[in-house]
């Protein structure tokens, strides 16, 4: 038994290897999971077959990794609603229990933006518009319970004022909505409206990190803290297996990804998307999520997110 396991691993991959992005096709976790698809063949040995598995704000593309075959040939991306979701009731798989990472990639802030033809010029006059129009703007977000959906509600509360939330199944979604005025704003990734921002469609009005980001299109934001308002979201992407991954198999895949994600032509890439590669390896990975879960279950708490998720998830 042991040799044919020990032949099974020599052998890997000797197929090509499915990557689930959970998430609909051009937002920020599925353009990551492209790039790692170029190199994937150089580095891995075997093609990446990515396979868009949206809905459920993750929980449909992590249901299908964390219930399939740990044998290397199906590997999940991740993102931070990976331990967020299970904070807000019972998931069919437990993520930060059920799959093992593999990697983190990058770090990223979440950013505001609006269209760029609306009249506010910055955040405090979307606020002050808020006051005197209660419930009148729409925020979109990546869907319910998600790190866009946290940091909209978490920006909500700090300015007192009322926004309607409505839920895609991707920032790419949300911001096409952003584009053809159903929302007046939208929480993304910096990489979900780079592009936007440089035609003159969009304008982003806060950043939702401890500093300002360092990539020229966004240099001039400020963040929310510079407005005296506590939102901090940031978000990270990652590669995830299903938990019982053979550690050969798992040394393997770890090793590969480093290789791309280290790969000067891999961070060039993430830069022209205006994401900073922050490669973690699997322990410091699995040290992330144990830490990200304490810290998020005390903020989803204490803004009240956590009560107001449960009523519009049901």
């Amino acid at each position: 038994m042991e040799n044919k396991a020990a032949t099974m691993t020599k052998k890997y991959p000797d197929k090509p290897i499915t990557l689930i992005v959970p998430f609909g096709v051009g937002g920020g976790t599925d353009l990551v999971a492209r790039l790692l698809e170029k190199e994937a063949p150089t580095q891995l040995g075997q093609p990446l077959v990515i396979v868009n598995k949206p809905g459920g704000t993750g929980t449909i593309g992590w249901n299908e990794l964390a219930g399939s075959t740990p044998d290397g040939y199906t590997l999940g991306m991740t993102s931070i609603e990976v331990i967020l979701q299970p904070l807000y009731g019972p998931t069919k798989y437990n993520y930060p229990t059920a799959l093992d990472p593999l990697v983190q990639i990058s770090e990223l802030s979440m950013v505001m933006a609006i269209k760029a033809d609306q009249p506010w010029k910055n955040l405090n006059d979307l606020i002050e518009y808020a006051r005197q129009h209660p419930s009148t703007i729409k925020f979109g977000h990546a869907g319910i319970g998600g790190i866009s959906h946290i940091a909209g509600e978490t920006f909500a509360k700090s300015a007192d004022i009322q926004l309607e939330q409505v839920p895609f199944q991707s920032a790419a979604e949300s911001t096409a909505s952003l584009l053809g005025g159903h929302v007046q704003v939208i929480v993304v990734t910096p990489a979900s409206v780079k592009q936007h921002i440089k035609n003159g469609n969009v304008r982003v009005l806060a950043v939702a990190g401890e500093e300002r980001l360092t990539d020229p299109v966004f240099t001039d934001v400020p963040t929310f803290k510079e407005y005296g308002l506590n939102v901090i979201s940031d978000n990270w992407y990652g590669i995830a297996a299903p938990k019982e991954l053979p550690i050969e198999i798992k040394n393997k895949l770890a090793t590969g990804f480093k290789a791309i994600i280290n790969d000067p032509e891999f961070k060039q890439n993430m830069d022209k998307l205006g994401l900073k590669v922050h490669y973690l390896g699997p322990k410091e990975s699995e040290e992330k999520w144990i830490n990200g879960t304490q810290g998020l279950t005390k903020i989803v708490q204490e803004t009240g997110i956590l009560e107001k998720i449960k009523t519009q998830k049901k």
